[in-house]
């Protein structure tokens, strides 16, 4: 690669690092990532670059040597992107000298927080406040989801933090970390402090229902956030999901801008708010749901259509979608257990 002028850019933070030693593996491993979580890559003369989680991240090569340039709107990101920027270059046998790094600092976007409420929201749902010091970040607006870290129980809590190298060291073993992902369901402030809630489906087995119904109030938990992306905007929003995929809908539908549906497969007695909304229908099969559905038989230019529920059912969702001719852009399939 030859030298470039450097690139301007409108970020307040901003880490870089030289990676070691010199090879085109480094491209390779950018590459690699790149198409397997279906990112646009641009190559230019003497650089590579993409953007993830709203930051930019641009491979130089030139007279200071190969690097890494990572730059974003917040401090959280930049340093999750970095984390996950090692983790590559690790795989293809590079390391990196960063800048700097925080060794010993709880890994990027981890807050620790307190279980200040628990109770049954409806017959399957329990709602469960979290407060922390440091949980404002969490708005309306921010990412649907978050991921929940529960300590092992009988044992003090290790909490993952940044090594030297800038990836994620995380507990193992016995200290290991249950790490659930959640559906933020309200976020405020009470006294100066930040809380958010989030909707935990009852179900077995589950490690966070075993958590909840052995007495989760007042323990300590792990808040990594928020994430996930947010409601997809599309002149039509087909919304499908089963129980577990029930708060994220009922977050999405009043984010939908252009005309929005729902099918869910769950009991009328979980609906809460949405037993009354006229976007939405039940089922009693949401992958059938789905394959009968006219929307889902054919493209829709100005759609989306989106599908969470068992793993099994969000991969035929998916390849259903695709062999219909809906492009992967217009799709969201995912899995939320199994």
């Amino acid at each position: 690669m030859r030298t470039v002028a450097p690139v301007a850019h409108l970020r307040t933070h901003g880490t870089s690092g030289i990676v070691t030693p010199r090879s085109g593996a480094a491209a390779a491993a950018l590459r690699l990532r790149a198409a397997a979580w279906e990112i646009e890559l641009t190559e230019l003369p003497g650089q590579i670059s993409l953007r993830l989680w709203g930051c930019d991240l641009r491979l130089v090569d030139d007279a200071l040597g190969l690097r890494l340039v990572l730059s974003g709107p917040e401090r959280r990101l930049v340093d999750t992107l970095r984390d996950c920027a090692a983790e590559m270059m690790a795989e293809a046998g590079l390391s990196i000298a960063w800048d700097r790094v925080d060794a010993g600092a709880l890994a990027p976007g981890l807050s620790l927080a307190t279980v200040v409420g628990v109770r049954r929201r409806t017959p399957s749902f329990w709602r469960v406040r979290l407060a922390g010091p440091d949980l404002e970040r969490f708005t309306p607006d921010a990412g649907l989801h978050f991921r929940l870290l529960i300590p092992p129980a009988g044992r003090d809590p290790v909490w993952p933090r940044v090594a030297a190298s800038g990836r994620t060291a995380w507990p193992e073993g016995a200290d290991s970390l249950h790490r659930a992902v959640y559906t933020l369901s309200d976020c405020g402030r009470t006294g100066g402090t930040g809380w958010i809630e989030f909707d935990a489906c009852r179900h077995s087995p589950s490690p966070t229902c075993n958590w909840i119904e052995g007495g989760a109030l007042g323990k300590t938990v792990g808040v990594l956030g928020p994430g996930g992306g947010t409601c997809p905007q599309a002149r039509r929003l087909w919304l499908f999901g089963d129980e577990t995929a029930l708060p994220a809908i009922g977050r999405m539908l009043p984010m939908a801008q252009g005309q929005a549906r729902a099918v869910l497969r769950a009991e009328p007695a979980d609906l809460g708010a949405l037993a009354g909304d006229a976007r939405v229908t039940r089922c009693d099969d949401l992958l059938d749901a789905l394959l009968g559905h006219p929307a889902a038989r054919r493209p829709d230019e100005g759609a989306h259509v989106w599908f969470a529920g068992r793993a099994d059912q969000a991969r035929a969702a998916r390849a259903h979608l695709l062999a219909c001719g809906w492009n992967k852009a217009s799709i969201t399939c995912a899995a939320y257990w199994g």
